[in-house]
Protein backbone atom coordinates (compact mmCIF):
# COMPACT_ATOMS: atom_id res chain seq x y z
CA UNK A 1 0.00 0.00 0.00
CA UNK A 2 2.68 2.60 0.97
CA UNK A 3 4.51 1.58 -2.14
CA UNK A 4 2.13 2.36 -4.33
CA UNK A 5 0.57 5.73 -2.45
CA UNK A 6 4.64 6.99 -3.11
CA UNK A 7 4.23 5.59 -6.27
CA UNK A 8 1.22 7.88 -7.34
CA UNK A 9 2.51 10.74 -5.46
CA UNK A 10 5.67 10.52 -7.44
CA UNK A 11 3.97 10.19 -10.78
CA UNK A 12 1.72 13.52 -10.10
CA UNK A 13 5.40 15.27 -9.22
CA UNK A 14 6.38 14.34 -12.39
CA UNK A 15 3.10 15.77 -14.28
CA UNK A 16 3.84 18.69 -11.99
CA UNK A 17 7.35 18.82 -13.39
CA UNK A 18 6.32 18.48 -16.91
CA UNK A 19 3.17 21.25 -16.37
CA UNK A 20 5.72 23.70 -15.07
CA UNK A 21 8.17 23.08 -17.53
CA UNK A 22 5.61 23.62 -20.34
CA UNK A 23 4.72 26.82 -18.54
CA UNK A 24 8.05 27.83 -18.11
CA UNK A 25 8.72 27.65 -21.83
CA UNK A 26 5.90 29.64 -22.34
CA UNK A 27 6.60 32.23 -20.08
CA UNK A 28 10.29 32.25 -21.68
CA UNK A 29 8.93 32.18 -24.95
CA UNK A 30 6.24 35.41 -24.07
CA UNK A 31 9.31 37.45 -22.59
CA UNK A 32 11.27 37.03 -25.74
CA UNK A 33 8.51 37.79 -27.98
CA UNK A 34 7.79 41.04 -26.40
CA UNK A 35 11.85 41.76 -25.85
CA UNK A 36 11.73 41.73 -29.79
CA UNK A 37 8.96 43.81 -29.74
CA UNK A 38 9.85 46.25 -27.69
CA UNK A 39 13.38 46.37 -29.11
CA UNK A 40 12.11 46.40 -32.66
CA UNK A 41 9.54 49.23 -32.52
CA UNK A 42 11.80 51.44 -30.52
CA UNK A 43 14.79 50.57 -32.95
CA UNK A 44 12.61 51.77 -36.07
CA UNK A 45 11.78 55.33 -34.42
CA UNK A 46 16.00 55.88 -34.65
CA UNK A 47 16.16 58.21 -31.63
CA UNK A 48 19.74 58.39 -30.16
CA UNK A 49 19.70 58.97 -26.59
CA UNK A 50 20.81 62.76 -25.55
CA UNK A 51 24.31 63.36 -24.23
CA UNK A 52 26.74 65.88 -23.53
CA UNK A 53 24.94 69.81 -22.37
CA UNK A 54 21.73 68.61 -23.54
CA UNK A 55 21.91 66.00 -20.03
CA UNK A 56 23.80 68.45 -17.99
CA UNK A 57 20.37 70.01 -15.59
CA UNK A 58 20.06 67.62 -12.55
CA UNK A 59 16.84 66.92 -13.47
CA UNK A 60 17.72 65.28 -16.48
CA UNK A 61 21.46 63.75 -15.69
CA UNK A 62 20.75 61.26 -13.13
CA UNK A 63 18.61 59.25 -14.99
CA UNK A 64 20.08 59.61 -18.29
CA UNK A 65 23.55 59.67 -18.05
CA UNK A 66 23.88 55.87 -18.42
CA UNK A 67 22.27 55.74 -21.59
CA UNK A 68 24.03 58.75 -23.05
CA UNK A 69 24.75 58.67 -26.90
CA UNK A 70 23.03 54.86 -27.14
CA UNK A 71 20.27 54.08 -29.46
CA UNK A 72 17.31 53.57 -27.61
CA UNK A 73 16.13 49.94 -27.46
CA UNK A 74 15.41 49.05 -24.21
CA UNK A 75 11.96 50.07 -22.07
CA UNK A 76 13.87 51.02 -19.47
CA UNK A 77 15.63 53.71 -21.99
CA UNK A 78 12.18 54.64 -23.01
CA UNK A 79 11.12 55.28 -19.39
CA UNK A 80 14.30 57.12 -18.47
CA UNK A 81 13.59 59.54 -22.15
CA UNK A 82 9.94 60.30 -21.35
CA UNK A 83 10.33 60.50 -17.95
CA UNK A 84 13.18 62.63 -17.49
CA UNK A 85 13.55 64.55 -20.64
CA UNK A 86 10.74 65.16 -22.67
CA UNK A 87 8.41 65.50 -19.38
CA UNK A 88 10.98 68.08 -17.91
CA UNK A 89 11.45 70.16 -21.19
CA UNK A 90 7.41 70.13 -21.05
CA UNK A 91 7.23 71.35 -17.95
CA UNK A 92 9.70 74.11 -18.07
CA UNK A 93 8.36 75.46 -21.31
CA UNK A 94 4.75 74.92 -19.98
CA UNK A 95 5.69 76.64 -16.46
CA UNK A 96 4.70 73.01 -14.93
CA UNK A 97 1.29 73.75 -16.54
CA UNK A 98 -0.87 70.34 -18.14
CA UNK A 99 -1.36 69.75 -21.86
CA UNK A 100 -5.12 70.29 -19.87
CA UNK A 101 -4.50 73.40 -18.20
CA UNK A 102 -2.80 74.78 -21.48
CA UNK A 103 -5.47 73.69 -23.75
CA UNK A 104 -8.18 74.94 -22.07
CA UNK A 105 -6.52 78.94 -21.71
CA UNK A 106 -6.01 78.12 -25.13
CA UNK A 107 -9.68 77.51 -25.70
CA UNK A 108 -10.99 80.51 -23.53
CA UNK A 109 -8.62 83.08 -24.85
CA UNK A 110 -9.81 82.03 -28.60
CA UNK A 111 -13.14 82.74 -27.78
CA UNK A 112 -12.49 86.21 -26.67
CA UNK A 113 -12.72 88.17 -29.33
CA UNK A 114 -10.13 91.00 -28.17
CA UNK A 115 -7.51 88.55 -27.02
CA UNK A 116 -3.79 89.38 -28.14
CA UNK A 117 -3.68 86.88 -31.32
CA UNK A 118 0.09 86.91 -30.83
CA UNK A 119 -0.45 85.29 -27.14
CA UNK A 120 -3.06 83.35 -28.54
CA UNK A 121 -0.75 81.98 -31.64
CA UNK A 122 1.99 81.32 -28.59
CA UNK A 123 -0.59 79.79 -26.88
CA UNK A 124 -1.42 77.85 -29.35
CA UNK A 125 2.05 76.06 -30.30
CA UNK A 126 2.38 75.75 -26.40
CA UNK A 127 -0.27 73.22 -26.69
CA UNK A 128 0.49 71.70 -29.63
CA UNK A 129 3.97 70.96 -28.30
CA UNK A 130 2.73 69.38 -25.03
CA UNK A 131 0.23 67.36 -27.09
CA UNK A 132 2.63 65.88 -28.97
CA UNK A 133 4.97 65.62 -25.86
CA UNK A 134 2.35 63.77 -24.07
CA UNK A 135 1.47 61.47 -27.21
CA UNK A 136 5.36 60.21 -27.73
CA UNK A 137 5.76 60.04 -23.86
CA UNK A 138 3.10 57.45 -23.69
CA UNK A 139 3.95 56.07 -26.38
CA UNK A 140 7.34 55.56 -24.66
CA UNK A 141 6.09 54.71 -21.66
CA UNK A 142 3.96 51.57 -23.29
CA UNK A 143 7.36 50.49 -24.18
CA UNK A 144 8.58 50.30 -20.77
CA UNK A 145 5.69 48.53 -19.67
CA UNK A 146 5.74 45.69 -22.02
CA UNK A 147 9.47 45.38 -21.93
CA UNK A 148 8.84 45.02 -17.40
CA UNK A 149 6.40 42.44 -18.44
CA UNK A 150 9.28 40.97 -20.18
CA UNK A 151 11.17 40.91 -17.45
CA UNK A 152 8.56 39.71 -15.17
CA UNK A 153 8.20 36.79 -17.82
CA UNK A 154 11.73 35.81 -17.54
CA UNK A 155 11.75 35.81 -13.87
CA UNK A 156 9.07 33.57 -13.44
CA UNK A 157 10.05 31.12 -16.20
CA UNK A 158 13.16 31.22 -14.53
CA UNK A 159 10.87 30.21 -11.12
CA UNK A 160 8.79 27.79 -13.43
CA UNK A 161 11.94 26.23 -14.30
CA UNK A 162 13.84 25.50 -10.88
CA UNK A 163 10.13 24.16 -9.75
CA UNK A 164 9.91 21.37 -12.20
CA UNK A 165 13.52 20.85 -11.89
CA UNK A 166 12.96 20.56 -7.64
CA UNK A 167 9.38 18.86 -8.48
CA UNK A 168 11.33 15.76 -10.79
CA UNK A 169 13.97 15.48 -8.46
CA UNK A 170 11.83 14.81 -5.65
CA UNK A 171 9.08 12.44 -7.56
CA UNK A 172 12.66 10.55 -8.72
CA UNK A 173 13.32 10.29 -5.05
CA UNK A 174 9.69 9.53 -4.37
CA UNK A 175 9.87 6.88 -6.94
CA UNK A 176 12.94 5.21 -5.69
CA UNK A 177 11.63 5.53 -2.04
CA UNK A 178 8.36 2.86 -3.84
CA UNK A 179 10.98 1.05 -5.17
CA UNK A 180 12.75 0.35 -1.42
CA UNK A 181 9.21 -0.37 -0.02
CA UNK A 182 7.73 -2.55 -2.20
CA UNK A 183 11.34 -4.51 -1.92
CA UNK A 184 11.57 -4.24 1.88
CA UNK A 185 7.41 -5.44 1.92
CA UNK A 186 7.99 -9.14 1.35
CA UNK A 187 10.98 -9.46 3.68
CA UNK A 188 8.64 -8.16 6.47
CA UNK A 189 5.78 -10.95 5.67
CA UNK A 190 7.95 -13.60 6.27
Amino acid sequence: MRSTLDKLISYLGLALAGLLLVGGGLLLWGANFTNSNVHDQLKQQDITMPSGPAIEDPLIKPYLEQYAGQEMTTGDQARAFAEHYIKVHMDKSSGGRTYEDVSGEFITLSKDKNADQTKLAELGQLRQSLFMGNTLRGLLLNAYAFGTMAKIMTYAAVAAFVGAAAMALLALLGLQHAKKVANAAPARAA
